[in-house]
């Protein structure tokens, strides 16, 4: 049996909650389960979806300086940008003493 989904994205997330649902496994009891892209809905998810958010505006921005960079014949280094794990309810913490389920509540 697996114990964590760790999905492309939030909504492949959601689509994931749903199937274990359907099979009776409990999120985030029996597996845990992170997204990607911490959209606005995933803290309104049940349970609150834990998922990595992303610097989307910086990305963006970055994105725009390359193109105009080699638009004009030059280089361009872009600075690295830092992802945030977003922890929420449907991750389960583990006990560092073995593999044991412990529930945030």
């Amino acid at each position: 049996m697996f114990t964590a989904i760790f999905a492309a994205n939030d909504q492949m997330a959601y689509g994931a909650n749903v199937a274990l649902y359907r099979r009776g496994i409990r999120v985030p009891h029996d597996v845990s389960l992170v997204g990607f892209d911490d959209l606005p809905s995933s803290s309104y998810f049940t349970p609150p979806l834990t998922t990595v958010r992303q610097p989307g505006l910086e990305m963006g921005w970055e994105a725009a300086r390359l193109v105009l960079a080699l638009l004009e014949g030059g280089e361009y280094n872009p600075k690295p940008l830092a992802a945030r794990l977003v922890i929420r309810e449907s991750t389960a913490l583990l006990r560092s003493s073995g593999v044991r389920w412990v529930h945030p509540d």
